[in-house]
């Protein structure tokens, strides 16, 4: 790891989801924490929640009453590759989403290599 990406390596940013500690400051994360958190947020903000900002998201929660079959996962695989490409680029590159669905349970895997070190990473979420 070069020196600058050593000093890079120690941003922080709010921490996710958002709160306060017990000493009164409000929490931090960074590294993978944080890189985790962005991820969750891009993937669970419908477009147009945030007012200064009406583009971001990928409005996951919108496609929870879409049928559940293989059309519908194909179509979650491209929109979550499209909007973490495009809201996370600084710090990630998608390498693979795959979506798995069984019963009424949605599975996200989401493989990506951080910009900084050039490792590579996972998030797996359940999703109802």
């Amino acid at each position: 790891m070069t020196q600058e990406n050593k000093m890079n390596d120690n941003r922080m940013t709010f921490g996710f989801p958002f709160s306060v500690a017990d000493n009164g400051n409000i929490s931090a994360s960074g590294g993978d924490e944080a890189i985790r958190g962005k991820i969750i947020q891009v993937l669970f903000t419908a477009p147009g929640e945030r007012v200064n900002m009406p583009d971001f998201g990928c409005g996951l929660l919108n496609l929870v009453f879409d049928p559940n079959n293989s059309i519908f996962a194909t179509a979650m695989e491209f929109t979550i590759g499209q909007a973490l490409g495009r809201w996370l680029a600084d710090d990630i590159m998608v390498d693979k989403v795959g979506v798995e669905s069984a019963d009424e349970i949605i599975t996200i895997v989401i493989v990506y290599t951080k910009k900084l070190d050039l490792s590579r990473e996972a998030v797996r979420i359940h999703f109802k």
